[in-house]
């Protein structure tokens, strides 16, 4: 059981190198890199590329770890037994199974994605270390321990928009994604799109990494947002020579899909000032 590129991802070397080496220590896979560099698209490859099922848990701001366990529903069990319901007698009912118990307790190895575990608290990973470790937790109003059937593949995403407490990284196997090379992104765009001309990819790619290298830029451009620009100057049918700029205009045509806030629109708009200025 071994990870490699599919054909709808392009994975480095290092990167297959780290996931097959969390497999094997069985270990979650911490995934860090840009937004927009594929963490989250590489936990749905690697339930392709390995045949397996894959659960999703999305972590936001207000996501507690207990979530992931289970959540007693109090109020509910309190109203039924107000009406007379039997369902009252027996407490499984008003248990609810979050993403790590049904990953537990599936009936073949899955893998479970943590997605954008910084955007919780930040007690929110301390608070899933021993269940992680262990493959086991315990239901305080049952009395039951939950353990893992199949011990899944975990693969937790982080936007590095904080730090994560260091117990919880020394149980992890870390992998940071660098945005591609050259030839790794042509690798990726061809992916995605086939076929496209030679020339307007090379006008493209070169065009977007002059941008990306713009020195002063407050949000670089991601993977994801170089083959949105593309896909839409696919559809616009254009030329690599029609995406020449002059002196006049320092953007890039359809800029909006690579800058994304209103400082690193100017930043280019005073570039190309700076540069009519110049030519005087």
């Amino acid at each position: 059981m071994r990870f490699t590129s599919t054909q709808d991802y392009i994975a480095s070397d290092e990167l297959q190198i780290a996931v097959n080496a969390a497999v094997t220590l069985q270990r979650p896979l911490l995934v860090k890199g840009e937004p927009g560099t594929g963490k989250t698209e590489l936990a749905r490859q690697v339930s392709a590329s390995l045949g397996l099922p894959m659960i999703e848990w999305s972590i936001k701001s207000t996501t507690r770890a207990q979530q992931g366990l289970y959540e007693y529903d109090a109020v509910s069990r309190l109203r039924d037994s107000q009406l007379g319901d039997e369902r009252v007698n027996d407490v499984k009912n008003y248990i609810r199974k979050g993403k790590l118990w049904q990953a537990f307790e599936a009936e073949q190895r899955v893998v479970l994605l943590i997605d954008e575990i910084d955007k919780a608290d930040i007690e929110f990973p301390n608070d899933l270390l021993q269940e992680l470790d262990r493959m086991e937790f315990f239901v305080y109003e049952t009395g039951e321990t939950i353990r893992a059937t199949h011990r899944p593949i975990v693969i937790i995403t982080s936007n590095n928009e904080k730090d994560l407490p260091d117990a919880f990284l020394r149980r992890c196997f870390f992998h940071y994604i660098r945005f591609p090379d050259t030839e790794t992104l042509k690798a990726i765009v061809e992916v995605h799109f086939p076929g496209i001309k030679p020339a307007l990819l090379t006008a493209a790619l070169t065009q977007f990494s002059e941008l990306r290298e713009t020195p002063g830029l407050k949000k670089k451009p991601s993977t994801s947002e170089v083959l949105d620009w593309l896909k839409l100057l696919l559809a616009e049918d254009l030329s690599a020579e029609d995406l020449k700029r002059d002196g006049q205009n320092a953007l890039p045509k359809l800029h909006g899909a690579l800058l994304k806030n209103e400082q690193d629109v100017h930043l280019f708009e005073r570039l190309a000032f700076m540069a009519r200025r110049q030519g005087r």
